[in-house]
């Protein structure tokens, strides 16, 4: 699964995910992709079970291109531990998105194939999102 390699400070706040994606917003490489439409954090096994959909669904013929990678980490504590005795370790890594950005691209297979290939991934990520793509 996705996580950094190393961090500066293993911890962060939750911090707020308003507006809307400035960067990211359009195609780059691909023919076709996954935009999303409302906020949200995507956790790396909904990352890992999409990029698994695609390449499973279009049996690796396709190129992809993920744009999204889980740098925020997300610390819980266990459920017996009493309140108190501070911030909880690291348990896994989101990535924050917001509404406009592209998730993932694709290209190298037909237009029916890609486009089913993206519906099965975004039916694995837990924001809701559009398919888009480049020629429309």
């Amino acid at each position: 699964m996705l996580q950094p390699k190393t961090r500066k400070y293993t911890k962060e706040f939750r911090g707020s995910m308003k507006g809307l994606a400035l960067r990211g917003n359009t195609l780059l490489h691909g023919e076709y992709g996954i935009k999303a439409v409302e906020r949200g954090w995507v956790d790396s096994k909904e990352i890992e079970s999409a990029r698994k959909a695609i390449n499973n669904y279009t049996k690796r013929k396709s190129k992809l291109w993920i744009k999204i990678f889980p740098h925020k980490p997300v610390t819980k504590k266990s459920d017996e531990q009493v309140r108190g005795g501070g911030k909880g370790p690291v348990d896994h890594y989101v990535a924050v998105v917001r509404p406009g950005l592209v998730l993932f691209e694709i290209s190298g297979v037909s237009k029916e194939i890609a486009l089913e290939a993206l519906k099965r991934a975004a039916s694995k990520i837990s924001v809701k999102t559009k398919l888009v793509a480049k020629n429309i």
